[in-house]
C-alpha cells in the first residue's frame, strides 16, 4: 500500500494544479477525441440499425442470438486467461513490446484453439439446432479477435487509438449495410450474424493486413511466459467474474423465461447501452492505459481518476435520465408497439448501463496498479448477489425482476469498489456525485410535470419534445450553476493540451 495520506483535499488535485505529463495528456486527449468521434458514428449508425432490424425481425430471433452470444462470451473467458492485462501491466518482462507480443500470441493460440475445439464439440453434440449457426459463427469471430489482440493491445498500451477507432467505424457502417440488406429479404438469425462475419474480416485486415502495427511472430521466452501466466492467472478469475456478471442474466433469461423474454430483455439492454457509447466507452478505453502509466504517482493518478469519472457520471446522468423520461414515446414512435412490453425493463437497464462504466474505471485502476485480487473478491460477492436476485426476483417479476437483480448487484459493486479505491486515489464523493444528482432529480421532476401538462395532447412527438426541452435545460442550467468554476478550469486545460 502506498504511504501517502489518504485525505488530500480535493483542491490539491484539481485540474489547475500539477497537470498530467504533457505527452500522456496529449495522447489521452487525442485518443479520446478519436474514440468519441468513432462512438458518435457508432451510436448513430448502430442505433439506426437496431431500430430497422427491430422493426423487420421477430422478437424470437433476437432471443436466440442473445442466448448464443451469452454462451460464447462466458465460455471464452478461459481462452483470454487475463493475458491482455498481463501484457498491459508495466513490468520489466513487457518493456520489450515486440518480444512480449510474440510470447503473448504463442500462449493465446494455445488457449484459443483448445476453447474453440470444446465449443464446436458442445455445439454439435449438445446444443439445440437453432443455436448451431450462432455458436459456430460467434466462436470463429471470437477466435479471430483473440489472435489479433497483440497489435490491438500495443496501440492501447501506447494510448494511441486512431486505428482502433477507424476499425470500429468501418465495422459498424459495413456491418449495418449488410445486415439491413439481408433483413429486407430474410428474417433469420443469419441477419444478425452477418455483422459478426463482417467484423471478423475487417479485424484481420486492420491488424494483419493493411500497414500492420506489429508483424505476427511466435516466441517462447521463459521469464515473459511466466509473467504473462502469473499475472494472467490472477486476472483470469476477475475477468471470468466480470463476464459472468455481464452474461449470466442473459443465460438465465434464455434458459428459464424463454426466447421471447430473452428477445425483449436483450433489446432493452442493447438500446440502453447506446448512450454510453458517446463518452463512457472511449473513456474506459483510454483510462486503463493512463492509470497504468501513472501507477507510481498517487497525486496525478487521483487527478486522472477524478477527471475520467466526473465526465462519466455527468454524461451518464444526463443521457440516462433523459431516455428514462421519454422512454414511452421513444419505444412507441421508433421501435413500434410490439416492443412496449419491455418499457419498464428498458428504464431499469438504463441505470445499469450508464453507471456500470464508472464501476469499470475503478476496476481498471485496481488492475493497473497490480491489485487484480481486490477486483476478483468484489466480483465474487457481486455474482452471488445477482444469482440470488435472479432466482428470487426473476420468477416473480419476469424480465423486470432480472433487471432489478442486475441493478442491486451494480450498486453493491460500486460501493465496494469505491471503498477499495480510497486506498489508492483521493477523491470527494460530493464532487463526483453531488452536483449531477441534484441536477438529475430536479430535471426529472420538471420533465414529469411537463408530461402531465401535455397529457391531453395525443401526439407522442409533441409530448416527447416538450419533456426533452425541459429536462435538458433544467439539468444543464443547474450543473452550470453548481460547477461553473470547474468547467472554467477544464476548458483552458483541454485547449492547451490540444495545441501541444
Amino acid at each position: 500500500m502506498l504511504e501517502e495520506p489518504h485525505n488530500i483535499p480535493a483542491s490539491k488535485y484539481s485540474p489547475s494544479t500539477r497537470p498530467l505529463p504533457a505527452s500522456l495528456t496529449q495522447r489521452s486527449i487525442r485518443s479520446l477525441s478519436w474514440n468519441i468521434g468513432a462512438n458518435i458514428i457508432i451510436l448513430i449508425v448502430g442505433l439506426a440499425r437496431s431500430i430497422i432490424l427491430a422493426r423487420l425481425l421477430p422478437v424470437d430471433v433476437f432471443g436466440i442470438y442473445a442466448f448464443g452470444s451469452a454462451i460464447v462470451s462466458l465460455s471464452s473467458v478461459p481462452a483470454f486467461f487475463g493475458l491482455g492485462w498481463a501484457f498491459m501491466f508495466r513490468a520489466p518482462e513487457t518493456e520489450n513490446e515486440d518480444l512480449a507480443a510474440a510470447n503473448y500470441l504463442s500462449l493465446q493460440l494455445i488457449f484459443t484453439s483448445a476453447w474453440l475445439l470444446l465449443l464446436l464439440i458442445y455445439t454439435l453434440h449438445f446444443a439445440e439446432t437453432p443455436l448451431h449457426p450462432v455458436l459456430i459463427v460467434l466462436g470463429l469471430a471470437t477466435a479471430v479477435t483473440q489472435v489479433t489482440q497483440p497489435p490491438r493491445l500495443i496501440l492501447a498500451r501506447r494510448v494511441v487509438h486512431k486505428r482502433l477507432a477507424l476499425l470500429q467505424i468501418s465495422d459498424v457502417i459495413l456491418g449495418s449495410l449488410v445486415a439491413v440488406t439481408l433483413a429486407l429479404h430474410h428474417s433469420s438469425v443469419w441477419v444478425l450474424l452477418s455483422t459478426d462475419i463482417v467484423g471478423m474480416l475487417l479485424t484481420l485486415g486492420a491488424f494483419y493486413g493493411w500497414k500492420p502495427v506489429w508483424k505476427p511472430r511466435l516466441a517462447w521466452t521463459s521469464n515473459v511466459i511466466h509473467h504473462l501466466l502469473n499475472f494472467g492467472s490472477q486476472q483470469a478469475l476477475s475477468e471470468l467474474l466480470l463476464r459472468a456478471l455481464d452474461q449470466v442474466d442473459d443465460l438465465w433469461t434464455g434458459a428459464f423465461l424463454g426466447k421471447t423474454a430473452a428477445g425483449f430483455y436483450s433489446r432493452a439492454y442493447t438500446l440502453a447501452t447506446y448512450p454510453r457509447k458517446i463518452l463512457a466507452v472511449p473513456l474506459n478505453l483510454v483510462a486503463g492505459g493512463a492509470y497504468a502509466e501513472l501507477k507510481d504517482d498517487r497525486l496525478r493518478r487521483s487527478q486522472a481518476f477524478f477527471r475520467f469519472n466526473a465526465i462519466l457520471i455527468r454524461s451518464g446522468f444526463l443521457l440516462g435520465g433523459w431516455l428514462s423520461l421519454i422512454a414511452p414515446e421513444f419505444i412507441s414512435l421508433v421501435l413500434g408497439n410490439k416492443w412496449l412490453p419491455m418499457l419498464s425493463t428498458f428504464r431499469l437497464m438504463l441505470v445499469y448501463t450508464l453507471l456500470d462504466p464508472f464501476k469499470l474505471t475503478i476496476a481498471d485502476l485496481l488492475i493497473a496498479i497490480g491489485k487484480p485480487r481486490e477486483v476478483a473478491r468484489t466480483r465474487i460477492l457481486q455474482l452471488l448477489v445477482m444469482l440470488s436476485g435472479l432466482f428470487l426476483l426473476g420468477p416473480r417479476w419476469n424480465i423486470e425482476g432480472v433487471a432489478l437483480a442486475v441493478n442491486i448487484m451494480l450498486v453493491i459493486g460500486i460501493v465496494l469498489f469505491l471503498w477499495k479505491a480510497k486506498h489508492y486515489v483521493d477523491f470527494s464523493l460530493w464532487r463526483l456525485f453531488g452536483p449531477p444528482t441534484v441536477a438529475l432529480v430536479t430535471a426529472l421532476g420538471a420533465g414529469h410535470l411537463m408530461g402531465r401538462g401535455l397529457a391531453s395532447i395525443t401526439s407522442d412527438w409533441i409530448i416527447g419534445a416538450g419533456k426533452s426541452v425541459v429536462f435538458w435545460l433544467t439539468y444543464s442550467g443547474i450543473l452550470v450553476a453548481l460547477e461553473h468554476h470547474f468547467m472554467l478550469e477544464m476548458i483552458p486545460l483541454l485547449v492547451k493540451a490540444l495545441k501541444e
